[in-house]
């Protein structure tokens, strides 16, 4: 049975319906995940369920220990991790409280973010052509449909630094790079979850039209509105989701590593091989 885990954006800051739950406050290798982990049951499912920012919104993203974050879900036995956030949108035809299951990304931060587990000894280079998993973004993106909220399939999610939001200059350079939506979190994570050999997959919660659109300004009044109404739908799509999933895969996702490490296996150091063990211990 699959274990999905459940990382909650800017506005959901827990899911009310978990039944059974229990905090869990873990330490990983790569320091301390934003907040406890939250485990229960739903939909006759296992979720693990993390805010990304901390309960009360604490973390700035280029803030974020994504790493730890990560590592945290797959030491708890996550295989398919569900990422939900708020964006900005890039088109005419993508509107606010419109959600897009994002299916690829652009990264515009400055690399300060840690963004691999790989590194001090170890070298590894996974494909990344396709970053999120078909077969869970279809579930989730049909799920969505069910509950009557407008959904977009694919759309490419630009991944700026922040936390300031875009020039309106850098807006319009996105739009004319064809971007569809605009955040601040969501890269690393995809990165990271393909690392970690999960089933990944991105909900992207449309808040806001940036600041591109001519005549209309972007007021943060608008943005929190839209962001409760936003994570009223998106817990629907969650509850959804969870019942569709049936656990039976086919997507290759948790072999993501199988041909991806090229360090010799004898020259890898022994502390990286015990902080990677859950990652890469069926390989060596």
């Amino acid at each position: 049975m699959a274990k999905i885990g459940i990382i909650g954006g800017s506005g959901l800051y827990r899911i009310e319906s978990l039944k059974k739950t229990k905090k869990i406050e873990l330490r990983t290798p790569f320091g301390n995940p934003s907040d406890a982990y939250v485990t229960g049951m739903m939909e006759g499912k296992e979720v693990v369920f993390l805010p990304r920012h901390g309960v009360g919104h604490r973390i700035l993203p280029s803030e974020l220990n994504y790493r730890a974050n990560i590592y945290g879900m797959k030491k708890l036995g996550v295989d398919m991790l569900l990422s939900i956030s708020a964006v900005g949108s890039l088109k005419d035809q993508i509107r606010p409280l419109d959600m897009v299951v994002v299916d690829q990304f652009v990264d515009r931060t400055n690399q300060a973010r840690e963004v691999t587990f790989f590194g001090d000894g170890i070298v590894a280079h996974p494909v990344f052509a396709d970053p999120v998993c078909p077969e869970f973004s279809k579930i989730l993106y049909l799920a969505g449909k069910s509950t009557g909220v407008t959904m977009h399939r694919g759309g490419t999610y630009l991944n700026m630094e922040g936390p300031l939001f875009s020039t309106r200059a850098e807006s319009n350079l996105y739009r004319s790079w064809g971007m569809d939506v605009i955040g601040m979190t969501n890269m690393p994570e995809a990165r990271l979850a393909r690392e970690a050999q999960m089933c990944y997959a991105a909900l992207a919660m449309v808040t806001d039209y940036d600041c591109w659109r001519e005549g209309e300004s972007v007021t943060l009044e608008m943005i929190l509105d839209n962001l409760n109404k936003n994570a009223d739908n998106a817990k629907m799509i969650i509850r959804k989701v969870l019942s569709t999933i049936s656990g039976k895969k086919s997507c290759g996702c948790g072999e993501s590593l199988r041909y991806a490490i090229v360090t010799e296996k004898a020259r890898i150091p022994a502390k990286k091989k015990k902080e990677l063990q859950i990652i890469i211990g069926k390989y060596l």
